[in-house]
């Protein structure tokens, strides 16, 4: 096979610092799919943006090494030969959607343009493309999509326009960085599936960065393991899963999240109580102003929750898990009964609900978009003691510290800001946030999603100390299956705003009761197995 892309001794530093990636040699052939993997802050994706140059070049410098794709060296030619080259023959899926979409353009308006730049379609012809592609990537209804702004999309969705954005002109390489990240277990075998198809009809090759080695082990042909910014080894996928040679690429392969939560004492008291809760949101409104249609994406849901207790909520893309959450904590207006402590909260109005705020909080699926560019690591965290908290700044500050400590970040980085961490890194920080008001129940909305491996267990002992220390309650809202398992007693599966089961997490998992709970943990089960054998039933 014709290599296509080959870095060779290549080094990336930032100002005047020593470099972040240190004489990476890569190299990648037509119809391959080459994986890049490794934890949080290695090194993955500076590299793979490197290859379209779209680091800040007034900070990004090369050392070292050169980029070649089909005989240019990328970081030689010229920027309107870039610009060519750029989503026509090289795409490239970001890791996080919500800030690589436009928030003033709909769907069919930011896929329409990379159309009509690299292949001239516009008007009847681009939509029709656009809903092919959408259609292509499992968007239900894309006809009703093609009008959304991004923020009328789940984190599901949103992922797969970007998907649907770089497939868009078939090109002769698609660097996915973390393209499942956001995806419930059946889209992402759904994508990967895609983007396998692709692959085969077009000839694409493919490098895909992620932190899930059982994605890794079914999709990739060769594997490419980094640490601190080197690559430390580099094999055929079974060779490396058989016989790894490094000591880091077997602590990557060992990092496998606990099978369980530890076990509940007996007669734990209620926290938190919810019957009939339904939300809806306005689709159409009369001149007037008033309703017409609605949608309704909560349907007569109810759940209760025991203090030191993990509720986990599992559902795909869309089914109202978020939404849930975002309700508790009256971010969504909704109706039913929400009782916590005994203390009804449906009725009360923001003023009246705000003492609860530092007793019930959340974590944010998209770590960058929650967190204020403007500020550093420690005025973020502090924020929320400088509002409930009466202590004073030293004692804010000691919090502050702990917090960074309880999740694993050096406090020396508290000054930063958030652009300077990596995606994994920027989670933490929005655990630690959570984290510092010490409350009495927090909302992980897909916590672990932006995590590698060996973090994700990390996190999941933290939250799992944490509950057991203080008797902490989680609602862990999340389509990583394994995680789920390893930290709820109780488990909700939802389809469509409804729920499907509830019940004990272990019995649900040992023996789901509903066709739809089956396909969810057929699809999970499906990565766990050997490539090339046949689906689990």
């Amino acid at each position: 096979m014709t290599d296509l892309l080959t870095l060779h001794n290549l080094s990336i530093a930032f100002g005047q610092n020593p470099p972040v990636v240190r004489n990476v040699s890569l190299s990648l052939a037509e119809g391959e799919t080459l994986a890049l993997v490794g934890e949080s802050g290695s090194g993955k994706s500076v590299t793979a943006m490197s290859v379209l140059r779209l680091l800040n070049e007034q900070l990004a410098s090369y050392p070292t090494g050169s980029i070649h794709y089909r005989g240019e060296d990328l970081l030689k030619v010229p920027v309107k030969r870039l610009r060519q080259i750029r989503g026509r023959h090289i795409g490239m899926i970001f890791q996080e959607p919500m800030t690589s979409l436009n928030p003033l353009h709909t769907v069919e308006k930011q896929i329409s343009e990379t159309l009509a730049l690299h292949r001239g379609l516009r008007g009847t012809q681009a939509r029709k493309r656009c809903l092919e592609l959408l259609d292509l990537v499992g968007i239900p209804a894309p006809e009703e999509r093609l009008g959304s702004f991004p923020h009328q999309l789940s984190g599901g969705q949103k992922q797969r326009v970007m998907i649907a954005m770089a497939l868009a002109n078939e090109p002769d390489i698609l660097i996915a960085d973390e393209p499942t990240t956001a995806l419930d277990v059946t889209v992402q075998k759904q994508v990967l599936e895609l983007l396998e198809t692709l692959q085969s009809q077009l000839g694409m090759a493919i490098v895909l960065i992620t932190h899930d080695l059982s994605i890794v082990r079914r999709y990739a042909d060769r594997v490419a393991v980094m640490e601190q910014g080197q690559i430390v080894e580099q094999a055929d996928t079974q060779n490396l899963f058989d016989s790894p040679a490094h000591a880091y690429t077997r602590k990557l392969l060992d990092a496998e999240p606990p099978s369980a939560p530890a076990s509940l004492p007996a007669g734990t008291a209620p926290l938190l109580e919810v019957n009939d809760l339904n939300v809806r949101f306005v689709t159409k409104r009369s001149l007037l102003g008033k309703p017409k249609t609605a949608f309704h994406a909560v349907k007569n849901v109810g759940f209760r929750l025991g203090a030191g207790e993990t509720l986990g909520i599992v559902g795909e893309s869309g089914s109202g898990k978020t939404t849930i959450g975002h309700a508790l904590l009256k971010l969504t207006a909704s109706d039913g009964s929400i009782v916590f402590q005994n203390d009804a909260l449906h009725g009360l109005n923001q003023r009246q609900f705000r003492p609860y705020r530092r007793r019930i909080q959340i974590v944010f699926q998209d770590p960058f978009g929650s967190l204020s560019p403007r500020m550093s690591v420690a005025e973020i965290i502090r924020e929320g003691l400088e509002i409930h908290d009466a202590g004073g700044r030293a004692s804010h500050d000691e919090k502050v510290i702990q917090a960074l400590a309880d999740v694993g970040l050096d406090p020396a980085t508290r000054h930063r800001y958030p652009h300077e961490f990596s995606g994994g890194q920027r989670q933490r920080i929005a655990i630690a946030r959570a984290l510092v008001l010490q409350p009495d129940l927090i909302i992980l909305d897909e916590p672990t999603s932006a995590l590698d491996r060996t973090v994700q267990k990390q996190v999941i002992e933290l939250l799992g100390t944490l509950q057991q220390r203080y008797g902490l309650s989680y609602i862990f809202i999340s389509h990583d299956l394994s995680v789920v398992r390893a930290l709820s007693h109780q488990l909700l599966v939802l389809k469509d705003g409804a729920v499907v089961e509830y019940g004990l997490a272990r019995d649900i998992f040992n023996q789901p009761r509903q066709e739809y709970t089956r396909a969810l943990l057929s699809a999970a089960l499906f990565y766990s197995q050997e490539p090339g054998a046949p689906a689990p039933d």
